[in-house]
């Protein structure tokens, strides 16, 4: 699964500007949400009628509409000041390292997620070759099928939700190349087109959803570019186009639509999967778009919603970006041991806390200090990414 735009906003936005810090909190709300849905993920069998938490798949594309909106409100404006090296340059240094910190956690976990079961390979994976796929990891290049070492077909075997910062990266190239030079018209147009080709996908789906992104091949490759054309589009479009109003208990309201999107159980069965991915179109194209502009309008009060919306902004990145190489090992043992959902919820519980220690030790202790130090070499002293 897209941290799209896993940028925590005030690290983006010039100080002149407002920092939107309900975004920051509802990106780390749904961050949370994606890391219970891959927990309870494997309890499915196979089968999307039976995932609880059922569209948590949902939050990638959630976060591209951020990403949209994000980089629209933060860039947009600047062009004139700032060359394309210059944006290259923050965007690599506000993502590149926590995607190293999570392809190296992806190798120090990968031979304790063996399974002889749902991971039959890897115990016979050469050491030299797990280390030249950390190496291509850290660079974000994806790793066609065929050199997979995990069995799952993922351009990121070492660590699965690195395909939406795969997309994500092609968004800011294709943002600073060509997107931000489109005037409105042109952009509403490509919102237009981008959304009837996520509906169509949408609705034809053989499983009714969008699930899909992760693999360098054509179908996955589709998946993958329709569900982050039609966010990024809208979110960029919003941040040109809306004027925030004045919302009240926008970061609550805000928290329970994406909490109550995400968990909505599987529509329509498996007489009627284009009713799923009816909905799941239907939140993509319109509820996500609103969220983001209602989170836009409120203000944060109160000293525990400043302090929540800080933490989840704060570990929202990080979380999703390390959490899914504990996964496996989570995986690997519940599958091995026949561990029935009734009894999982101690060790599900620890893989939820750890997840959220190590993203919040990694953001303090390696994220902020890296990019300070190359912000100061490759932009200038004090200069934020």
């Amino acid at each position: 699964m897209s941290i799209a735009s896993k940028a925590t906003v005030s690290t983006v936005y010039p100080d002149s500007k407002k920092h939107y810090q309900i975004l920051d909190g509802l990106r780390g709300v749904a961050a949370v949400v994606v890391v219970l849905f891959h927990i309870l993920e494997i309890f499915s069998g196979g089968d999307h009628q039976r995932q609880l938490i059922n569209h948590g798949y949902l939050a990638v594309d959630f976060f591209f509409v951020l990403s949209g909106f994000v980089i629209g409100y933060a860039y947009d404006d600047r062009w004139g000041r700032m060359s394309l090296k210059d944006f290259f340059k923050r965007r690599l240094i506000r993502l590149h390292p926590m995607i190293v910190m999570g392809m190296l956690i992806g190798a120090v976990c990968f031979y304790f997620s063996a399974s002889p079961i749902l991971f039959p390979t890897i115990a016979d994976t050469p050491w030299w070759q797990l280390v030249l796929v950390m190496l291509i990891g850290f660079t974000l290049l994806p790793i066609p099928p065929c050199g997979d070492i995990r069995g799952w077909a993922e351009m990121h075997p070492l660590n699965g939700p690195a395909w939406s910062l795969f997309f994500e990266y092609i968004a800011n190239i294709l943002y600073a190349l060509f997107i931000r030079k489109w005037t409105n018209t042109w952009l509403a147009v490509g919102v237009f087109l981008a959304g009837a080709a996520l509906l169509h996908l949408a609705v034809t789906s053989p499983n009714g959803d969008l699930i899909g992104g992760w693999s360098l091949e054509p179908t996955q490759l589709r998946i993958g570019f329709t569900r982050l054309l039609y966010p990024f589009f809208a979110g960029l479009l919003l941040s040109r186009l809306a004027k925030p109003g004045h919302f009240g208990n926008a970061f609550l309201w805000c928290s329970l639509l994406v909490v109550a999107a995400l968990s909505v159980p599987r529509l329509g069965g498996h007489e009627a999967m284009w009713v799923n991915g009816l909905y799941d179109s239907l939140v993509v194209l319109l509820l996500f778009p609103l969220i983001v502009y209602l989170g836009a309008s409120g203000t944060v009060k109160g000293k525990f919603a400043n302090q929540a919306c800080r933490f989840l902004g704060d570990i929202s990145y990080p979380i999703y970006i390390i959490h899914y190489p504990l996964m496996y090992i989570f995986m690997a043992w519940a599958v091995d041991n026949e561990v029935p959902m009734g009894e999982v919820w101690p060790a599900a519980s620890l893989v939820l806390a750890a997840s959220m220690g190590i993203a919040y030790a990694s953001l303090k202790l390696y994220d902020i200090p890296v990019r300070k130090w190359l912000a100061n070499r490759s932009l200038g002293p004090g200069k934020a990414p």
